[in-house]
């Protein structure tokens, strides 16, 4: 089976969201052909180069999210008279008040069919009709009252997101995507938008995981800030209220589409299934799907109960505001006035440098350094320590420091180091947001999130009860063993793969019955048999008349020399390994100097 694996920010890339649960769904899978379909967010990610991928992982494309991806095509008359009825269908269905998607479902695969046979969609949606577009659809009757108020340097700030939101659209991947299998994205949002488009044009299924829901991120991301209403912000700030509505309506509606056509959703948690069941999201097509983590590198740890320093609390995550480590800090400073033996670790992932100050400073305000005698060196009882370190090489160091791990996020989505706790066999308490309750299942305590008092109670009561915090470890470690390891996770995608693949692509008015083969249609690979060219294994290799179906498909289809105008150039680029890459000269030369130059495989077996 050919599964096209969809991502933004992440996978293949060695930073960023999903690089994780996605390279171990990769390597999970090996009989089963990938092709990745990544963009990226910044130069700096690229320059971090990607992990090494396995070998079943026959193609890869890349595209840049952060460049400027103009072809230097213009538009005939025809061809603007066209572009504007697209994208003021869509402007509407942003700014309209109303509930109906329509218009910007037409507007957008309006807009998707243009790029697609005329490129030039850059220098459009950057064009003055584009912005006379959003103004009226601002100023009609029944706009969204937070844009009506749009100014001239809003609408220009929209226009200018809106064109980087909506480059997907001119990639050259859908005659490739067209012969995959299954769509796979890694994320919603704009990382679902290219198979959106190939389900929509070709009938490819579309299966979107959500382990975050981007609509959720989106909304945090851009939370109203003081500075927002005067623009004062600098650059990188939040943008100002009625840009904020526009980029808010944008995604509702990619998000809304995305769930009505999707064949199948898999959220990582009720808390995102909640989400997108808000969003229109059907019942009848969404299946949790919880990630998978390696239990392995926990097992030294979570089979050592007795392990860890019995009066020592630990947390580990990212310090940002969204943890609140001060309400921590407080709780903590309750917790020493009844125990003034207990120490707290703070293990960083990864840190906000103003508010790992801000917590740095509080931490030496309510716990001054203390000495045993006059000759001692003071300590103070709160330490920050990074991933990696002497003292906590791996994340299962840093659990295995301490009998119990505390969670004091005010914002959460699937609680990765609580469950990666559970499998330490760490005694947890938490507070109560996002899956928190939902990973728990009982074996651990929540408590109200900004509540200091209450999370210095959960954390005495455990301190002063050893005994419950093993029982309540140990069924954590067998709670996630059970629910949150690769193991489960592979084989809920190989079962959800071979699903989608069951029902089959759907066909077009006027397709032929039975056009395509149905052995095309088998997973695996076809090859020659091993009697008729006894030499082909030991040559690395089939015979080229004994290509494999997929390849032979690929070929079939590739583009031909008078049809390379049609891509637009500098939008993706991609090499073969093994194999001479399917791109005219003509379109090789038309790349611009931004085009991200992207390693592939493709593999004839």
């Amino acid at each position: 089976m050919r599964i096209g694996l969809l991502t933004e920010g992440g996978y293949p890339y060695a930073t960023g969201e999903a690089r994780l649960w996605c390279d171990r769904l990769v390597r999970g899978l090996p009989q089963h052909e990938f092709e990745l379909y990544a963009l990226s967010r910044s130069a700096e990610q690229e320059e971090r180069g990607r992990v090494v991928l396995p070998e079943h992982v026959t193609r890869v494309w890349t595209a840049p999210l952060w460049a400027p991806a103009d072809d230097g095509r213009t538009y005939s008359r025809r061809e603007r008279r066209r572009f504007a009825d697209s994208f003021k269908d869509l402007v509407r269905g942003i700014c309209a008040g109303g509930p109906e998607p329509e218009p910007f479902a037409a507007g957008l695969y309006g807009l998707a069919e243009l790029a697609r046979e005329q490129g030039g969609l850059y220098a459009a949606l950057r064009s003055e009709t584009a912005v006379r577009a959003v103004e009226a659809g601002c100023r009609a009757p029944g706009a969204r009252r937070s844009v009506q108020r749009a100014q001239v340097a809003d609408l220009l700030d929209f226009v200018d997101e809106l064109e980087r939101l909506l480059r997907p659209l001119s990639l050259d991947w859908y005659e490739d995507l067209r012969e995959v299998d299954v769509c796979h994205a890694a994320a919603g949002g704009i990382a679902a938008l290219p198979g959106l488009l190939a389900k929509r044009f070709f009938g490819v299924p579309l299966l979107v995981t959500e382990y975050g829901v981007q609509l959720r991120a989106h909304y945090l991301e851009h939370a109203a800030d003081p500075s927002a209403a005067t623009g004062t912000g600098g650059r990188g700030a939040t943008p100002r209220p009625a840009v904020r509505a526009l980029l808010a309506a944008f995604h509702m509606r990619l998000a809304s589409e995305i769930y009505a056509e999707a064949d199948l959703l898999t959220p990582g948690n009720a808390h995102a299934r909640r989400w997108q069941e808000r969003c229109g999201a059907t019942r009848d097509r969404l299946r949790t799907v919880y990630p998978g983590m390696e239990a392995d590198r926990f097992a030294t740890v979570g089979e050592d109960p007795g392990c860890g320093d019995p009066d020592t609390l630990v947390w580990v995550g990212r310090i940002e505001p969204a943890k609140d480590l001060i309400a921590l800090l407080h709780a903590f400073a309750e917790v020493r006035r009844a125990a003034p033996g207990t120490r707290l670790r703070i293990f960083a992932t990864a840190v906000v440098p103003g508010y790992l100050a801000d917590c740095r400073s509080l931490a030496a305000q309510l716990f001054p350094d203390e000495a045993a005698d006059a000759v001692t060196v003071g300590e103070n009882p709160v330490t920050f320590e990074e991933i990696g370190g002497p003292e906590a090489p791996t994340p299962a160091h840093a659990y295995g420091s301490g009998r119990v791990v505390v969670l004091s996020s005010v914002i959460e989505g699937f609680p990765i180091t609580l469950a990666e706790a559970m499998l330490c066999g760490r005694a947890t308490v938490s507070t109560d947001v996002g899956a928190v309750c939902e990973v728990i299942g009982g074996t651990g305590l929540v408590v109200p999130p900004r509540n200091p008092r209450a999370l210095a109670d959960a954390c005495l009561s455990l301190l002063r009860d050893p005994e419950r915090a093993l029982r309540l470890g140990a069924a954590a470690r067998a709670r996630a063993l059970e629910l949150f390891t690769v193991e489960q996770n592979v084989a809920a995608f190989r079962e959800i793969y071979l699903q989608l693949l069951a029902r089959g692509p759907a066909r077009g008015e006027g397709g032929v019955p039975f056009e395509q083969p149905l052995e095309a249609r088998v997973p695996g690979h076809w090859t020659s048999p091993t009697w008729a060219d006894p030499g082909a294994d030991r040559a690395g290799g089939p015979a080229p008349a004994a290509a494999s179906a997929p390849a032979a498909a690929a070929a079939a289809t590739a583009p031909t020399p008078g049809a390379a105008s049609a891509r637009t150039p500098g939008a993706a680029s991609a090499t073969t390994r093994g194999a001479a890459s399917a791109r005219t000269p003509g379109a090789a030369a038309a790349k611009t100097p931004s085009t991200t130059t992207t390693t592939a495989t493709e593999a004839t077996v």
